[in-house]
């Protein structure tokens, strides 16, 4: 007799950003297939780029995402900045990361609170939540608040910030302006705090990734709008060199494209960031981390909650001190006036390293542009998770059993919307 073939199927994701869809294939025992079908359709964000002009990326590429689009811009003025071969003043520099440290915030909050944690408390969502614990979510609610309070401030708007232009930004505050938003930050700091204390506390598979991690490193502090590509296993490298390691390739189910690092899956975003980094935290927010219960490294991608905690600590501590050290810069931005050449950015979004690649014609024009997010990034490391975790649980039913590939899926906090940024299109006539 042949073994029965039956799917497992969840046709659309809820709580994660954008549209997508799961598709999993099992033979008897043996899973043949994991499928991570993202059908939102693509949005050409590279082809429309083209022939646009060199200072028009950063607020183009903001659009992409309205969760994270400090990353899109920081992204694309580090690669723009590189390919004209200007250095903006070390002020601008920390004032950018100021601003990045804004959009972790309510990002991370927003997924802690509004997108996993009901899966951890056993509630479909966040408002049957707030229903019985209306002062967790009502806490949440206030940290996101904080976060986009520092967006506001800097970016102009928490959505899509209109402040940021290559070079830096268009206006910059003085340092009398900070300090309302530095008591914001204070008081958040003890939600944050609570928060962390607070995932750290729910049930947890005991499971592990075997990916290789990708994440920027610096020496001098956590990465976040800039630095070196490190991994795990293998020597770091340049945001130059990066489409030597990762290569992309389209896949029949996804809109979005799949990506190899050195041709084998691997990991970005929190659990890559944090292991590869974790001496690098601020001491508030490194003892967070101990008293959550994480070491030096963590591979469970379901206590990725507790390490979007934490850098929620770490992004709020770093804000202080940003605000604490702040000197009014003598200029808001350096001219970056347009050359013909080849430049390459990267920065860590929340949901992990994103990277720019522009090439900048004789005429000032964008002649050539990749944008590789990370959720495009992940999704084979995703497939093959849902995969080990459909083997590992096929004594459950298989409404449960897709129930928890869903829940899984989320632990990635994937942003589909981003992800679904190209397709190769070919035309036959005959």
């Amino acid at each position: 007799m042949n073994p029965e073939t039956r799917t497992l199927a969840v046709s659309a994701l809820t709580r994660v950003e954008g549209e997508g869809a799961l598709r999993v294939t099992l033979t008897g025992d043996t899973v043949h297939s994991a499928e991570l079908n993202i059908y939102e359709p693509p949005r050409f964000f590279e082809a429309f780029l083209r022939g646009r002009g060199h200072t028009e990326p950063p607020d183009i590429t903001a659009r992409v995402c309205g969760i994270c689009p400090v990353a899109y811009q920081v992204s694309a003025c580090n690669a723009i900045e590189e390919a004209c071969g200007v250095s903006i003043d070390p002020e601008l520099v920390a004032l950018r990361r100021l601003l990045y440290c804004g959009e972790w915030i309510h990002s991370h909050v927003l997924h802690i609170y509004l997108l996993h944690a009901p899966d951890f408390l056993g509630y479909p969502d966040a408002i049957e939540l707030a229903k019985d614990r209306r002062e967790l979510v009502e806490r949440g609610l206030a940290l996101k608040k904080a976060g986009n309070r520092l967006m506001e401030q800097l970016g102009g708007r928490a959505i899509h910030p209109i402040n940021v232009r290559l070079g830096g930004f268009y206006s910059v505050p003085e340092r009398d302006d900070l300090k309302p938003l530095a008591e914001v930050l204070r008081n958040a700091l003890d939600d944050a705090l609570y928060t962390a204390r607070t995932v750290a506390a729910f049930d947890f598979p005991e499971t592990e990734v075997d990916h290789e991690l990708l994440a920027l490193t610096n020496a001098d502090q956590y990465a976040i709008e800039n630095g070196t590509i490190s991994r795990s296993a293998g020597s770091p490298f340049a945001a130059a060199d990066f489409l030597e390691h990762v290569v992309e390739s389209q896949v029949p189910h996804s809109t979005a494209l799949h990506a190899t690092l050195d041709g084998a899956r691997y990991l970005t975003g929190p659990l890559a960031r944090y292991s590869l980094n974790s001496a690098a935290l601020s001491p508030i927010a490194r003892q967070a981390a101990a008293e959550a219960g994480l070491s030096s490294e963590c591979r469970n991608p379901f206590r990725s909650i507790i390490v979007r905690a934490v850098e929620v600590v770490y992004a709020i501590e770093e804000a202080l001190r940003l605000i604490a050290d702040y000197q009014r810069p003598s200029r808001p931005f350096v001219k970056v006036p347009a050359r013909e050449g080849v430049g390459h950015g990267v920065s860590e979004a929340p949901r992990g390293l994103l990277y720019h690649r522009y090439e900048i014609g004789e005429d000032g024009l964008i002649k050539a542009v990749t944008i590789v997010p990370p959720t495009s990034q992940n999704q084979a490391a995703i497939e093959h998770d849902m995969a080990q975790l459909v083997a590992a649980n096929l004594s459950l039913d298989d409404t449960a059993l897709t129930s928890l590939c869903e829940r899984s899926i989320r632990n990635y906090d994937p942003c589909i919307s981003c992800s679904a940024h190209f397709l190769t299109l070919t035309v036959e006539r005959r």
